[in-house]
């Protein structure tokens, strides 16, 4: 058959009707150059199956016969979903908020139930759908770190594991980082140490909205709240955002390192040290290597 009018490749919603409301919708949307020749190949090709709707893709230029095959195939545009690691459950809902092809309201979910990932989903699949796909997700890797965690850990259950690794992810973006980060903060629990995480205390001072540290206050740093880990021992009562697999797999098999301390080594990355004393020295290189002075 003869190449069809399409210029580029193009998305089109087909409803779900009868032939001559498809014919005009691929004739308004310049699939098809004629519904009459349209209805009569389909008509012609019934035996081949059923036309299906949902939204399809039409390659460029696409005869009647291409046309029909896309129909009959009924193989939907997958759209995706993209969650970083790191974001807060509200982040995350504003998120699914703009994915302007799914459907319905988002409720805000629980912090640190969804896995960071991409999913992908089908035009008008409602957004309280792909949360329970990703809310699913992050139940069974939560399973996996919890069962091939370290046999010493000072953790007593997958909410803790959870917890800490919200805390890993947002304090270093190197993976190479993570395990020694989280051995630092293991080290401390054990050790009855407060953990002492600006990202902690970040989410503390904007009532969890966000765990971005631009450089925390005095007042900050003091603030009465159970998720400032400057103040309060142990770990906070949650996670403070959604940790990704890789964080996940950091707190669950962590280095085995004896430091008890870490600092920004001006980078990217960190310093990392077993005393006050040693911490204090790496502290004072980065004050004078960044100017900054801090609380």
């Amino acid at each position: 058959m003869a190449p069809g009018p399409l210029a580029a490749t193009r998305a089109v919603l087909v409803p779900r009707a009868g032939l001559a409301e498809i014919a005009a919708t691929l004739d308004a949307a310049g699939v098809i150059a004629g519904r009459r020749d349209f209805r009569i190949a389909a008509v012609l090709t019934d035996p081949a199956g059923p036309l299906h709707s949902g939204e399809l893709a039409f390659p460029a230029h696409a005869s009647l016969s291409d046309v029909l095959a896309v129909l009959r195939s009924g193989r939907p545009v997958q759209h995706r979903l993209t969650i970083p690691e790191g974001l807060t459950a509200a982040q995350i809902a504003r998120l699914f908020d703009r994915a302007e092809a799914s459907s319905g309201a988002t409720p805000v979910p629980p912090e640190g139930a969804v896995l960071p990932q991409t999913y992908l989903y089908d035009y008008g699949t409602p957004r309280t759908v792909l949360l329970e796909r990703a809310a699913t997700a992050m139940q069974k890797a939560l399973a996996r770190a919890w069962a091939g965690r370290a046999a010493d850990l000072p953790l007593t259950s997958p909410t803790q594991l959870l917890t800490l690794a919200s805390i890993v992810e947002r304090e270093t973006a190197r993976p190479e980082e993570r395990a020694h980060v989280a051995a630092v903060f293991l080290n401390r629990l054990r050790r009855g140490m407060r953990l002492q995480s600006d990202p902690t205390v970040a989410y503390a001072a904007s009532g969890g909205a966000a765990t971005a540290d631009p450089g925390l206050t005095r007042a900050e740093l003091e603030l009465d709240n159970p998720y400032n880990t400057y103040r309060t021992a142990g770990l906070p009562p949650g996670p403070i955002d959604s940790p990704g697999v890789a964080a996940l797999a950091a707190v669950a098999q962590p280095d085995r390192s004896d430091d008890l301390y870490f600092v920004a080594n001006g980078s990217g990355g960190h310093v990392f040290a077993r005393t006050l004393e040693e911490h204090q020295r790496n502290v004072a290189r980065w004050r004078e290597a960044t100017g900054r002075h801090g609380p």
